[in-house]
């Protein structure tokens, strides 16, 4: 019986921690923003390679305005 309860105790304790055991983010507000913002900088420069890497980001050759060079 002892143990069913200590089973049940450590269920409960694991279940109810939100995330991992280790907080991926500091506990400071003003280093937790920090921390933030250097991470969505990160995704926003991993679009951007993304892109230039499949060349997405040059303009496109289908266009009926000439886009290379010359006059318009």
């Amino acid at each position: 019986m002892r143990r069913i309860l200590q089973l049940t105790v450590l269920a409960v304790v694991l279940t109810t921690t939100v995330g991992c055991f280790v907080p991926i983010y500091s506990a400071r507000p003003e280093r937790r923003v920090q921390q933030l913002l250097y991470t969505s900088e990160d995704l926003r420069s991993l679009v951007d390679e993304w892109e230039r890497f499949w060349f997405l980001d040059s303009p496109s050759h289908m266009t009926p305005i000439r886009t290379h060079g010359g006059i318009m």
